[in-house]
């Protein structure tokens, strides 16, 4: 989350909405929101139904959900989808938002 925070006026002057799932129920998540001053939408999950829609991995041996990002466009339709094998295997805020920029680029 620390990467998106760095980045987020990029994402905001996109018209990106950012939305981070996670698997806390919403007391520890508005707490954790509020005491990080998190500038996004933190969605909690507890009952992993977002995770399901997204078919994002849980892994026991390596602590539970496995990073996944999900670029959504404005009509719903899931435009790229990175499943990651670790914490740190997680593409940059540059490839993001290059992906961005080509799917918003006029037809």
């Amino acid at each position: 989350m620390a990467q998106l925070r760095q980045d987020y006026s990029e994402f905001v002057s996109r018209d990106v909405t950012v939305v981070v799932v996670g698997p806390e129920n919403a007391q520890e998540f508005i707490a954790y929101w509020q005491k990080e001053n998190l500038p996004f939408i933190g969605l909690p999950d507890p009952k992993a139904s977002v995770l399901k829609l997204y078919g994002q991995e849980v892994n026991l041996f390596k602590l539970g959900r496995m990073p996944a990002q999900v670029l959504i466009d404005k009509e719903g339709i899931a435009r790229f989808v990175h499943y990651g094998h670790s914490m740190s295997d997680i593409p940059s805020n540059q490839e993001i938002l290059a992906l961005v920029d080509e799917i918003n680029e006029p037809k």
